[in-house]
């Protein structure tokens, strides 16, 4: 299964903001949506940066409150590892065990168009075992 077949089920909304929005915003923002991550972007819809609730973890230990009036661009993680839709579930998951990161954004041709969560890769890779699990039961069933 690749990207795209995350993104067909799951759709392709994907909350993003502009750099210049607060650290404070930005919590706000994960709490409303219970997300855990947003995509910083240019106007163009080009990716900069990524904010996580690990990210506001760390801001908030290192600076303390007053950084929740600090922009987002001065905390984002940069810089940020994409896949496409071409990429296989595998390859993503890969990705995100290496590196240890929870969030992919998804870019064509530069742009973000979606994001990908471990908890969309884990769902897809237990679809895939029992679809497999059902057809092996039919074969047994039919031998």
């Amino acid at each position: 299964m690749s990207v795209a077949g995350i993104l067909k089920g799951k759709g392709r909304k994907v909350l993003s903001v502009l750099p210049d929005r607060t650290v404070f915003e930005i919590v706000r923002l994960l709490h409303a949506n219970r997300i855990g991550a947003v995509v910083v972007v240019d106007e163009q819809h080009h990716v900069l940066g990524i904010v996580s609730e690990r990210d506001i973890v760390r801001i908030l230990a290192e600076r303390g409150v007053a950084a929740l009036e600090e922009t987002v661009a001065d905390h984002m993680t940069r810089p940020v590892s994409t896949c496409s839709e071409h990429h296989s579930i595998d390859w993503v998951m890969e990705e995100m065990t290496q590196h240890r990161f929870r969030h992919v954004p998804v870019t064509e041709k530069e742009r973000l168009v979606g994001i990908v969560s471990i908890g969309d890769v884990v769902k897809a890779k237990l679809d895939v075992a029992e679809a497999e699990a059902a057809q092996m039961r039919q074969y047994f069933a039919a031998s």
